[in-house]
């Protein structure tokens, strides 16, 4: 069950057909939902506000084009976590997209935080004021390394049935018309023409430089 805190933002957890389709088609649909983890044995909760999807072979930033080792999650089952250390240091969050047999992710790239923000903060190691500022709660989450640094998602969660209880996407429990802006991805040096960077407009924590 989830907790009450989250009860009237959180729908219940997204099931398998959510993901098995194209993955900018999931990336534009993960918008507005609630990643939950309980990793560490402390709910922790954000609303997806920012998102980006990697195609197959064809893309040229995406791992099923040159990350071998990466290809037995990327043509397997939508709805499984892929996480990866970015560059050594920090875990990104990637929910697989797309049927078995076909590849696809999407990465998670920023939070609107919501619950264990204490925790969150520790974490981070940040201090948060009473009432804590946006700024100060985007700086929490705003960015996939930070996201799950603040979440205590690692690399140990890769391979992870994202329906399940340690890391959950949950639907949004009001399904509220907002507006989405449609990008370029960020922060890579292969194909970074194509628009596949899906965040909500409008939305303080959206990672810089903001669309």
């Amino acid at each position: 069950m989830i907790a009450p805190i989250l009860a009237e933002a959180a729908g219940p957890p997204l099931p398998r057909r959510f993901y098995e389709r194209p993955a900018p088609t999931v990336a534009r649909g993960l918008l507005g939902c609630i990643l939950v983890s309980r990793v560490g044995g402390t709910l922790t909760a954000g609303r997806i506000v920012e998102t980006e999807a990697y195609l197959g072979p064809e893309d040229g930033a995406s791992h099923a084009a040159f990350r071998p080792a990466s290809r037995w999650l990327f043509y397997g089952h939508g709805g499984v976590a892929y996480i990866f250390p970015a560059y050594g240091l920090h875990a990104c969050l990637n929910a697989i997209a797309g049927p078995a047999g076909t590849a696809g992710c999407v990465l998670i790239r920023a939070l609107e935080p919501l619950a264990g923000l204490g925790v969150m903060a520790r974490r981070r190691r940040h201090r948060l004021a009473r009432p804590p500022s946006t700024a100060a709660l985007a700086a929490l989450t705003s960015g996939p390394g930070r996201l799950t640094q603040a979440l205590g998602i690692t690399v140990r969660e890769n391979g992870r049935d994202l329906r399940r209880a340690l890391l959950r996407i949950h639907g949004a429990a009001r399904s509220g018309r907002h507006v989405v802006v449609t990008s370029r991805r960020i922060g890579i040096s292969r194909s970074p023409e194509l628009p596949l960077r899906f965040s909500l407009r409008g939305s303080p924590f959206v990672s810089r430089p903001r669309p």
